[in-house]
């Protein structure tokens, strides 16, 4: 079963939508999250009006268990069903769904809960994977862009020396993004675009046998010490491609990102940012250029949820 439209039960009853995620949590039987025990035969279904819906007993510690516990679904008094819906609405829109959309689309009571829930989302789309970008013979392209004002103006330059003029020093939030050529993506905002820092983020996540390409910005010098090559393009001579060698990628990237924040999203806060990166960053990797179409990469996210809680006060402390 697949979130394949939105006329699809999942999304209406909460019975069916129970179903499915349990069916997407566990693809190999039932789990006890208390000792771990696996298996259908391992637990029993309680029923009857003393028991609340989906609640299972494990037949080995005798303790009780939902398929939501230990999810950012758990503890939630959002229908289950409802969460799935604005899981299937922000997966398959593009350019984002903003939290407003969520609360008239969902019937919601409030813009706090919808903007809850969206962040808890965003949480888990959130790619746990270590495994770096490019090898032998690809291509990754790495570039930044910024995005809105700063919580705090810097004063000084990346160089370390202090800008000539005051409105110079308002600069935006910095994000660096990484982006395999046919391939995934990482995306980091940062709290200052130097070279120590993008370098850092470049050489973790970058396999060293890949190609790099990047603009003429001097973030990138010395790279070609540590990967395969490193060929750059002269955006401020107006060159934005010689042969293979460009950053179209990662600038196709920037312009869904940036048109997804002004036109969708509008407002956010610096130490939210990050979340909204991931987001992005998510549709991007799990697109339909790489075989996902909305239903698996709405069951990748609901799979994400998985191993993750958000509280109100999570949610509110800085993320970067």
């Amino acid at each position: 079963m697949t979130a394949a439209t939105l006329s699809d039960p999942i999304f209406h009853d909460a019975d069916k939508a129970r179903a499915h995620f349990e069916k997407v949590r566990w693809p190999n039987g039932r789990v006890c999250p208390h000792c771990g025990v696996v298996g259908d035969d391992r637990s029993t279904l309680l029923q009857g009006k003393a028991h609340r819906k989906g609640l299972y007993r494990c037949g080995d510690c005798g303790e009780q268990f939902t398929a939501t516990i230990g999810t950012v679904y758990e503890d939630s008094k959002v229908p289950l069903n409802k969460w799935l819906l604005a899981m299937h609405l922000m997966c398959a829109s593009k350019k984002g769904v903003s939290a407003l959309q969520l609360q008239r689309e969902l019937a919601l009571g409030s813009y706090r809960t919808a903007w809850f829930m969206a962040h808890r989302i965003r949480e888990a789309m959130i790619d746990t994977s270590d495994t770096p970008l490019g090898g032998e013979g690809k291509v990754v392209e790495a570039d930044e862009t910024y995005y809105g004002r700063p919580a705090i103006s810097p004063t000084l330059r990346t160089n370390g020396t202090p800008f000539l003029k005051a409105k110079r020093a308002r600069q935006s939030r910095p994000v660096v993004a990484l982006v395999e050529r046919g391939g995934k993506a990482k995306v980091f905002h940062v709290a200052v675009a130097d070279k120590k820092t993008v370098s850092k983020i470049v050489r973790d996540n970058v396999h060293p046998a890949t190609r790099l390409h990047t603009d003429e910005s001097r973030l990138y010098t010395g790279s070609a010490d540590v990967f395969a090559s490193h060929e750059t393009v002269k955006h401020s001579a107006g060159e934005y491609a010689r042969g293979d060698v460009n950053t179209n990628s990662a600038e196709g990237f920037f312009g869904v990102f940036k048109k997804g924040m002004k036109g969708v999203y509008q407002h956010c806060s610096e130490k939210h940012l990050n979340r909204y990166v991931t987001e992005f960053g998510f549709r991007h990797n799990t697109r339909a250029a790489l075989g996902y179409n909305d239903s698996q990469r709405t069951d990748l996210a609901i799979l994400g949820t998985v191993g993750k809680r958000l509280t109100y006060r999570r949610t509110d402390e800085a993320y970067v």
